[in-house]
């Protein structure tokens, strides 16, 4: 079982500890990982330091696979390969501008040097290190996102045609920076995709007045909204022949044929949707037969404290009850340096499943479903799981 399990952990003060993550299936490593160290090193290598996370950590557990952070929207100039295009003017029209004239919300300079530098591509301080303070503090005598580049969160222009040294921002994109040396490293088997590109309002992870500052018309991010969701299906492709997966591939219950988002939760819940939600599900063409899943532990969404599980019995029960071939058991995003309980139970070796989850009777509210080495039940009218060892 412990290798159908996944989480996102973070240590934001250094490396994670392989210690505190043994277990687990499927670590997925946030960008934000050993914030403290690389933010004062000039100039700073996220990247870097990301991999040998990646190896640290596939060494210490056997078995074990790591995915990496890759922004889709943001361009972060704390990775190396990031940096080179914002220091260099050919990449130009990659990126989106400040409007010309100002007021501008966003400060487009970096006022610790002398003479401050300052950058017409638009950038904003959102998680962004800062000296002396910051969301990560910086070495004196200032931050170093590179010669000439301002620290902060940049925007890639999805639509750009423009071609930079043999290549389209798409080529780009995809192959220097998503699938680089990292992303096909054979210790990487996928990826975290954060955000997306919007084609009308609600940026989803918002800084005030951000379109206001680049003076977006709503044609124009329809445009590169509509340039981004191609530019990602090419991505999904090409990830997809690699042998690599996504976390936005798994389905998270809702839509079909919707994409989950860091903030996934547990499927079936306590109460008169339990039964239903079962019915649904216990079914040959339901999603989880269909697709790969990810079923986070309660509460899920963001919340909760992953060293005391709620309900994990529970929830462990209806995973088993409803599970395809490709899913996954575990918690989307909690912030860094947090302690993740690992119950024995997920050691347990429950074999393969001989059937599909059925109710025991019409409307019983009870659903059991036989594996080889166990039988599992949950009681909805009770909310009891039961587990049973052949």
């Amino acid at each position: 079982m412990n290798t159908s399990t996944i989480i996102m952990p973070c240590n934001y003060s250094g490396f994670t500890d392989p210690e505190s993550t043994k277990g687990w299936g499927i670590i997925d490593f946030d960008w934000s990982n050993a914030k403290q160290i690389w933010v004062k090193n000039r100039p700073m290598n996220d990247e870097e330091l990301l991999q040998q996370q990646v190896i640290m950590s596939t060494s210490a557990s056997l078995g074990q696979t790591v995915w990496v952070y890759r922004g889709s929207m943001w361009a972060y100039p704390w990775y190396t390969s990031v940096r080179r295009t914002l220091e260099d003017p050919a990449y130009s029209d990659w990126y989106l501008k400040f409007k010309p004239q100002g007021p501008w919300y966003s400060s487009k300079c970096d006022k610790n040097y002398d003479p401050p530098i300052c950058s017409d591509y638009y950038h904003n301080q959102e998680q962004s290190p800062g000296f002396p303070k910051g969301d990560g503090d910086c070495a004196a005598p200032n931050c170093d996102c590179g010669k000439g580049v301002p620290c902060g969160f940049y925007i890639w222009n999805h639509s750009s045609t423009t071609v930079v040294h043999g290549q389209t921002f798409r080529d780009w994109f995809i192959d220097t920076y998503m699938l680089d040396a990292q992303g096909t490293s054979p210790l990487v088997s996928g990826f975290y995709w954060d955000d997306y590109f919007p084609t009308k309002g609600g940026f989803p992870d918002p800084y005030p007045n951000m379109v206001e500052d680049m003076g977006l018309t709503p044609e124009e991010q329809y445009a590169i909204g509509i340039s981004y969701q191609a530019n990602m299906a090419a991505l999904i492709t090409k990830t997809l022949a690699a042998g690599k997966f996504a976390w936005q591939l798994f389905w998270n219950g809702g839509n079909p044929t919707g994409e989950s988002g860091c903030c996934t939760r547990p499927i079936v819940s306590q109460g008169s949707s339990c039964a239903t939600t079962l019915r649904s599900l216990c079914k040959a063409d339901a999603p989880p037969q269909k697709r790969a899943m990810m079923y986070a532990f309660s509460p899920g969404g963001c919340q909760g404290d992953p060293s005391k599980l709620e309900q994990w019995q529970q929830d462990l029960a209806n995973f088993l009850l409803i599970r395809g071939d490709f899913a996954w058991l575990g918690h989307g995003w909690l912030g860094c340096s947090r302690t993740y309980e690992f119950p024995d139970m997920l050691n347990w070796d429950y074999g393969t499943p001989t059937s599909l989850c059925r109710e025991t009777a019409p409307n019983s509210g009870i659903f059991v479903r036989d594996w080889t080495k166990a039988t599992v039940q949950m009681n909805c009218n009770t909310w009891t799981p039961t587990i049973t060892m052949k």
